[in-house]
């Protein structure tokens, strides 16, 4: 509720004739008559974190007995009062030098006792008073005042500010529903520049700061300048408030718009008889993760995901982020092997169809396929690097052995990545982020320990995206791949069953500490 002296809380009719009974009270009580040297002579109203203009009415509570007894003596002797802002609004006995030294002159209305023990009255504002001295403190204080009296000549200037302000007031009034239009009106009517400041002030309800700085100050012009900074303050933070709340009720409508629709769209297929699509794709998700075989951190994490799925609406944004982080889940090889076949012969036989030569390529393969038929638990898997310059049967060797082994052959060139993200994906936070390269191919495989080629491994370039071939020590490296941490997957992932064999042009380009983890096979050229 506005305290203005236009403004009137229309409750009920009783409430407001009483208020307007109260109110002409205070225009029966005369202004203090100056003495010779020009002061008046009232009980002060020490004021706490309020301030009161001069012809604004503005309701009043009392708790002080000091200040009780000034205005039971000012109404018995049908006088007014001068009112002063502390400084320090916690001091309960302030004296002289504890007040703002501009006040106003008030005419209060009669005393109304409120339920809590303290007292209330109307107060109007009459003329702005400077303190001189005080002259009794006991047992309320009085102090001699001098009148302020304003008389501003309206020139150009003062009009242009004075419209200014009005412009500024009406765009207030506009924004901020708990300010009524009466209030423009009111100002619109008022001639001169200091009222008009004043009134203002009232109206926008600045911080205390604030408000004591325009009563302090005594030039009109001034005064309404400092007024229209303030308005413009409060008309940036009305239109920002305007905003948020249409955007805020724009997204509520449009919510609304969509519950609707969709409610709509479930009617619609149940009487076609296509049911509840989301719950159907919910279920088939629900069905496709008991249908495979999983390590139980992953399943956990699926489970977690699918509830979170079944808590959204199924236009939601995060719905398809999601739905596609499940997907991936299940459709990576967690357990999915094939067997080997150890037989040397067989192998043997298979080299030598395909391939002419080659003989220290051929006699690892052989030792390998040897020492897994011994102990096939135990072996570890080799890690081969075909050094030799293109077309010398590099890939196709890598092809022969797979088909040897009865494993699944999968090829990843790596000529010309410079980006880490390739390997090890994008995290969940990207918008269009997907897994790395390495875990895409092993979607491809469908099996754990399929024959894995990395070609160009020569070819890795590096920017300030970061390095790619560091990034391949954890899927090269024994010690490490058995938990390999993917970006978007953020699960540990098991590649020590893939056997990876990489190819490279030449040597000299490829990392150190790569090629510390591989054993490299050098093929010939066919003039060599």
């Amino acid at each position: 509720m506005k305290n203005n002296d236009w403004y009137v809380q229309d409750e009920d009719d009783a409430f407001g004739e009483a208020l307007h009974r109260r109110t002409e009270e205070l225009y029966n009580i005369p202004d203090a008559t100056p003495d010779e040297d020009g002061l008046i002579e009232c009980p002060v109203l020490p004021l706490r974190d309020l301030v009161v203009y001069p012809r604004m009415v503005s309701p009043l509570f009392v708790g002080r007995e000091a200040s009780l007894l000034a205005i039971e003596d000012a109404q018995l002797n049908d006088q007014t009062v001068i009112a002063f802002t502390q400084k320090d609004s916690d001091q309960d006995d302030p004296g002289q030098g504890d007040f703002y030294p501009i006040g106003v002159e008030l005419a209060v209305g009669r005393l109304l006792s409120m339920p809590d023990g303290s007292s209330s009255a109307l107060v109007q504002g009459r003329r702005r008073v400077e303190l001189v001295e005080f002259i009794q403190n006991e047992p309320f204080p009085v102090a001699r005042a001098r009148p302020i009296y304003e008389t501003t000549d309206v020139d150009r200037e003062i009009d242009a500010t004075m419209r200014t302000a009005l412009e500024m007031f009406q765009r207030c009034v506009q924004l901020d529903r708990s300010l009524p239009e009466e209030a423009y009106l009111f100002a619109l009517n008022i001639d001169e520049p200091g009222w008009q400041a004043d009134m203002i002030a009232t109206s926008i309800a600045p911080p205390l700061e604030d408000r004591l700085t325009l009563l302090q100050s005594l030039d009109p012009l001034d005064r309404l300048k400092r007024v229209i900074t303030m308005l413009a303050q409060e008309v940036d933070v009305l239109e920002l408030e305007d905003e948020i709340h249409t955007r805020a009720q724009s997204e509520v409508d449009r919510t609304q718009r969509e519950y609707y629709l969709r409610e709509q769209m479930k009617v619609i297929q149940t009487e076609l008889g296509e049911g509840d699509v989301w719950a159907r794709e919910l279920y088939e998700l629900r069905s496709r993760m008991d249908g495979v075989s999983l390590p139980e951190e992953v399943k956990l994490r699926a489970i977690k995901e699918i509830d979170r799925l079944t808590q959204m609406p199924p236009m939601s944004p995060e719905v398809g982020i999601i739905r596609t982080y499940v997907d991936w889940i299940l459709d990576l090889p967690w357990t999915a092997a094939t067997d080997d076949n150890l037989d040397v012969i067989h192998a043997a036989r298979v080299l030598e169809e395909y391939h002419y030569g080659l003989p220290r390529a051929k006699e690892r393969i052989l030792e390998y396929i040897a020492v897994r038929s011994l102990k096939p638990k135990r072996a570890r898997q080799p890690i081969l690097c075909f050094v030799g310059p293109p077309g010398t049967g590099k890939t196709s060797l890598g092809k022969s052995i797979a088909e040897a082994l009865g494993r699944k052959f999968v090829r990843l060139s790596l000529g010309g990545v410079r980006d880490e993200a390739e390997i090890r994906g994008h995290r969940r936070t990207y918008i269009g982020a997907l897994p790395g390269r390495i875990l895409q191919t092993m979607r491809r495989a469908g099996t754990i320990n399929p024959l894995f080629m990395l070609d160009e491994i020569d070819k890795l370039g590096q920017d300030f995206r970061g390095d790619p071939s560091s990034a391949l020590l954890e899927v090269l490296d024994p010690e490490q791949n058995y938990s390999f941490s993917d970006h978007y997957l953020e699960l540990p992932y098991d590649l020590s069953q893939v056997m990876f064999i990489t190819t490279a042009n030449y040597q000299g380009p490829i990392p150190p500490a790569l090629l510390d983890r591989m054993e490299v096979i050098e093929f010939p050229g066919y003039i060599e």
